[in-house]
């Protein structure tokens, strides 16, 4: 085999197992849509709260989810010494199971397809100290990133005003001379004027 044999690919995939309390249910009837609305309405949510949703949502598979979500829980604290106040639900979905096929008898000797979907559901849960640590390392990178951006900005605003200040001043004896050429025009005309008036003369 390319990749070695079934044993050493085994223990490769074995020595990268996630760690964090789980419970998985095959099989269930239920289609995958509707049971993703119910896991993306408990996803990220402590387990008390996601219980109390589960155990008051009229849908068909919050029965179901409830069930398994009580059998995460369990597995934490036997298998893995947790504390059930401490934990959350960190990741759910549900994957496409196998899809019974059965027929309606129709009109005119026609059937019609039904399709049975099932589908398989996982729950896993983690501690909040845990995943605290990540947010909090998360949060301090994203503050130095906010931080430099804005100072950034304020450099950028900075050299916007000193690029603009030499243009002002620029412009400010433009005006001046234009105001001198607007009076040295006039007296020029009376001179001429005069002149005219004394060769006349």
């Amino acid at each position: 085999m390319a990749n070695g044999h079934r044993s050493q690919i085994k223990r490769e995939r074995n020595g990268q197992k996630d760690g964090r309390p789980f419970a998985k249910l095959v099989y269930a009837r239920i289609p995958v849509q509707k049971a993703c609305f119910v896991m993306d309405a408990i996803r990220g949510k402590d387990v008390e709260a996601a219980e109390a949703l589960l155990e008051y949502s009229p849908r068909y598979a919050s029965d179901v989810i409830y069930k398994l979500l009580k059998s995460a829980v369990a597995n934490a604290e036997n298998n893995n010494g947790m504390n059930a106040a401490n934990l959350f639900v960190a990741e759910c979905y549900a994957d496409n199971g196998p899809i019974m096929k059965r027929i309606q008898p129709r009109a005119q000797g026609r059937a019609y397809r039904i399709l049975k979907r099932e589908c398989h559901l996982t729950i896993i849960l983690d501690e909040k100290g845990a995943a605290g640590k990540t947010n909090a390392a998360g949060d301090d990178t994203e503050k130095k990133t906010e931080e430099t951006v804005t100072a950034k900005a304020k450099t950028g605003k900075k050299t916007a005003a000193k690029k603009a200040a030499p243009a002002k001043k620029a412009a400010a004896p433009k005006k001046a001379t234009a105001a001198k050429t607007k009076t040295a025009k006039p007296a020029a005309k009376k001179a001429a004027k005069d002149a005219e008036t004394a060769d006349n003369k």
